[in-house]
């Protein structure tokens, strides 16, 4: 029986409490935990708490209040009114949600509900608590937003199984997820393992917190705000049950691969994605949530005929000359690509920029070219990092004719690739790794 690590440091005593929730739940498959809310307001896991909210940043919720703030004020004495307010559920009340936007990769936003940083602490004091007990249950079908799990684990997932004869693929879209999560189905999927009523009232809380933007939305009926500590895992327990369904049916064989809400079924006929559609389509109705008919698809990946996009990366057959037969590739999809490109030009394009050095300029550009590379590295994406390079390249070359006074882009005489090369701009080329956990 596999132990259980968390993705954050805890103490001793905390980190030994999931072990032993954990095991607990994996021992009993019904057993249900009854005395949870007492650890949470426990000074140690507060302070776990505190430290992991304070290293993930973040902006100040509603209240203004900021990480630098509780600093100042004092955290030692901010945990203990804390412990103090969580002692009796009915003194501790969620401040409101603050609504912000985040632009997506196809020119929309995404909507981030931003709880306050008490609210944040609380979220995970809670969340080291009821993620061992779930992560018991979860499946390996799933990937997103687990411990010791990662996205490149569910793209290495989908190339050895469409390599294995498995080319047709159910991409598929669920529409407006997390702002449609029923809250009583939800709790009710929480209380098959918890039956703390404490627990299950914090939840429901926070469920219903009022969310505050541009217009207030009183008293939410449903969803759960993405931007919350514990929204992806109250997200994973939601399509857990999805997950269930699908590896207990036997009407057809479809190898699942999820990412919270993201997810793709491979299948060895067209008939079978077929029936897999209309069967994911009906669960979902269970589950009160219904799939984007206009982004949910089956691709045919025989012979390169088609591809698809999944988790940042574009996949298709391609044909290998020197084995003579199809293998799966994959490589940042075209969005990706457009976005970084679109953020290197906005920082070269400032005015202000023309003022800096060219190490000032690195320095600047490497957070940004060295994140996104750290990303897509794990793929067949030597030929799209060579468009990087080039295309950086060519946006410092049109910045340095600009502080200079001259025109055009001069990358053959003035800015050449040997001055791109040390400039100390990073080289994404050369940097591509296989990624096998298999």
């Amino acid at each position: 029986m596999n132990a259980y690590k968390a993705d954050y440091r805890l103490n001793e005593k905390a980190q030994q409490l999931c072990e032993k929730l954990y095991l607990a739940a994996k021992k009993s498959k019904t057993r249900r935990f009854h005395q949870l809310y007492d650890k949470i307001y426990r000074v140690d896991v507060l302070s776990d708490s505190w430290n992991i909210v304070k290293q993930n940043r973040g902006c100040a919720g509603v209240d203004k209040i900021s990480i630098r703030d509780v600093i100042n004020y004092g955290q030692d004495k901010y945990l203990q009114e804390l412990h103090e307010l969580l002692l009796d559920t009915h003194k501790y009340h969620p401040r409101k949600i603050k609504r912000v936007y985040i632009p997506k990769a196809n020119g929309k936003q995404r909507p981030l509900g931003i709880p306050v940083i008490r609210d944040r602490i609380v979220q995970t004091a809670t969340k080291i608590q009821l993620e061992p007990i779930f992560e018991a249950d979860f499946l390996d079908c799933s990937y997103g937003f687990r411990p010791n799990r990662s996205a490149h684990d569910a793209l290495e997932k989908i190339r050895v199984v469409t390599n294995r004869g498995y080319k047709f693929v159910l991409d598929a879209d669920i529409s407006g997820y997390f702002d449609n999560i029923n809250h009583e189905k939800l709790l009710e999927f929480v209380h098959m393992r918890v039956s703390d009523r404490k627990i299950l009232k914090l939840i429901r809380k926070w469920l219903k917190c009022d969310i505050v933007g541009e217009e207030e939305i009183k008293e939410n009926q449903k969803g759960t705000p993405q931007g919350g500590v514990i929204s992806p895992l109250l997200a994973n327990i939601y399509l857990h049950e999805f997950d269930k369904f699908w590896m207990q049916q036997t009407q057809v064989k479809g190898k699942l691969v999820r990412y919270c809400d993201d997810f793709v079924i491979l299948f060895t006929s067209r008939e079978d994605a077929e029936l897999g559609l209309e069967l994911v389509k009906a669960k979902m109705s269970e589950l009160n949530l219904e799939l984007n008919t206009e982004k949910t698809k089956i691709v045919d990946m025989r012979d390169g005929k088609e591809g698809f996009d999944f988790l940042g990366f574009h996949h298709r057959q391609v044909m290998s000359h020197r084995y003579k037969r199809q293998y799966t590739l994959k490589w940042p999809k075209k969005a990706a690509v457009n976005k970084i490109k679109q953020e290197i030009r906005e920082k070269l394009e400032s005015r202000a920029i023309l003022k800096l050095s060219l190490e000032d300029v690195a320095e600047l550009l490497n957070p940004t070219l060295r994140g996104w590379m750290n990303y897509f590295k794990f793929g067949n994406s030597s030929r799209v990092f060579n468009q990087i390079d080039s295309y950086v390249h060519e946006r410092l070359a049109i910045w340095w004719s600009k502080k200079h006074q001259k025109s055009g882009r001069r990358w053959k005489t003035d800015f050449t690739w040997e001055k791109y090369r040390e400039s100390g701009v990073l080289l994404t080329n050369g940097n591509v790794q296989y990624w096998s956990t298999l």
